[in-house]
């Protein structure tokens, strides 16, 4: 049987509401800097929770990633956060950006939304109805089928090998990671480009808002609203935005030379096929369990091995439940649980983006020797104490070195995946 490539991590990039960039975003989730801010449009809407994350992209920040002609009638945020963090590591890696580079039949990528184009769909839909169909332009399909973002990424990068689009909820990052790792390990690419994006606004958030899922507590202290693990949390706080990983297998990234931010040991996605209290919205316990056992039985470690947790942690009602999963899972409790955090409470919940940003995130604490703070979870849920140990959920930046980390996200649907980790 043919041994398995390795696959380590040699690019990362990050649209996040809280910070664009890398080196930015590693210095605000240390610093645990919100990047939640009330949004007057949503107020004019209606809508009751009025709040939102939304990235802080400046017209300087695009004109550097996309040119006048591609920003021509573009309007589709998500594609532009997901062109900009893909971008970001692809350059971060030492690879080319160049329209003349030659095709790369080595590379190719698996990045995901949930939703792509909504601000288009609606733009082209009144101008439909007014009988204006000429007028669309000739990029309206780019901008809205679900695939528009792997076909620009595509296209700017020159890549050859497989380039895909998945979707799969808030979990939608996260197997986007798994998917590339597997591509690599099976030696079918060298590299692939994995992450994941998502839109912005009203016409997204709304159903959420209409399901009461977001909180309408805090329109009036934003950076207080996201409050994972909280006993007053209240709903979670919709986010947007897009992160991106470079992988690689490790003997091309040793042969280039390349900066290695981290090795990808193993992972996996499941579902609890809404049986067994597991819904729409609700997890499958067992399922959950079953996928972060499996995660760590692909990875080949032991879950006493696991030193740090970045949770799917939305801060709803399900949030206890998503620690006694972990605490049953790994057989560890009390302070014996590892450290946890959720990267959701400085930049909310940014749907199909939330697994590639929170991954990058943890990707960064094991390359700079760090664990984040989860800000707004000072006042521990009762049945979280009774669980694992409260100072395992750091308040404050913790300096040391940490070795293995997880990354799991739970979503819609039922869905689950899990990813781990390890220091190279």
């Amino acid at each position: 049987m043919k041994t398995k490539q390795r696959v380590v991590i040699t690019g990362l990039g990050v649209v996040a509401p809280n910070a664009v960039g890398i080196p930015n975003f590693s210095k605000a989730i240390k610093a645990g800097v919100s990047g939640i801010s009330f949004r007057q449009e949503l107020k004019d809407l209606n809508f009751s929770c009025c709040i939102g994350g939304i990235p802080p992209v400046t017209d300087k920040q695009v004109s550097q990633y996309l040119s006048p002609l591609q920003l021509r009638n573009f309007n589709s945020s998500g594609i532009l956060y997901g062109c900009m963090a893909g971008m970001e590591a692809w350059n971060n890696a030492g690879l080319d950006i160049s329209s003349h580079s030659p095709l790369d039949l080595d590379s190719g990528t698996v990045f995901g939304v949930a939703t792509s184009g909504v601000e288009k769909f609606r733009e082209s839909i009144y101008k439909i109805d007014d009988k204006n169909v000429k007028r669309l332009g000739s990029t309206v399909v780019l901008q809205t089928m679900t695939s528009g973002i792997t076909a620009y990424l595509g296209g700017i990068l020159g890549l050859g090998n497989q380039v895909t689009t998945n979707s799969s909820a808030c979990t939608t990052g996260t197997e986007a990671i798994i998917m590339g790792m597997e591509r690599i390990q099976l030696g079918k690419a060298k590299r692939m480009l994995v992450g994941s994006c998502s839109d912005h606004g009203a016409y997204l958030w709304g159903g959420f808002d209409a399901m009461r899922v977001i909180t309408y507590k805090h329109n009036q202290s934003p950076e207080q609203g996201s409050r994972p693990m909280s006993a007053t949390a209240s709903g979670f706080v919709p986010g947007s935005g897009a992160g991106a990983l470079v992988l690689e297998s490790l003997e091309s990234a040793l042969q280039r030379g390349a900066t290695i931010y981290a090795e990808v040991l193993g992972g996996n996605v499941n579902s609890g096929g809404q049986r067994d209290g597991g819904t729409m919205t609700a997890p499958n316990a067992k399922a959950v369990q079953r996928c972060i056992i499996d995660a760590m039985e692909d990875a080949k470690i032991n879950p006493s091995e696991i030193d740090v947790i970045n949770g799917h942690l939305t801060a709803t009602t399900k949030d206890p439940d998503e620690i006694k999963n972990w605490a049953e899972a790994l057989n560890r409790k009390g302070s014996d649980f590892p450290y946890i955090n959720s990267l959701k409470s400085m930049i909310g919940h940014c749907l199909a983006a939330s697994g590639a940003i929170e991954s990058v995130a943890t990707v960064l604490q094991l390359k700079e020797g760090f664990i984040f703070p989860s800000i707004n979870s000072e006042d521990v849920h009762e049945t979280i104490k009774t669980i694992i140990d409260p100072a395992k959920i750091p308040q404050q930046v913790i300096y040391k070195n940490i070795s293995v980390a997880a990354k799991a996200s739970f979503g819609f649907g039922d869905v689950n995946g899990c990813v781990i980790f390890k220091n190279y």
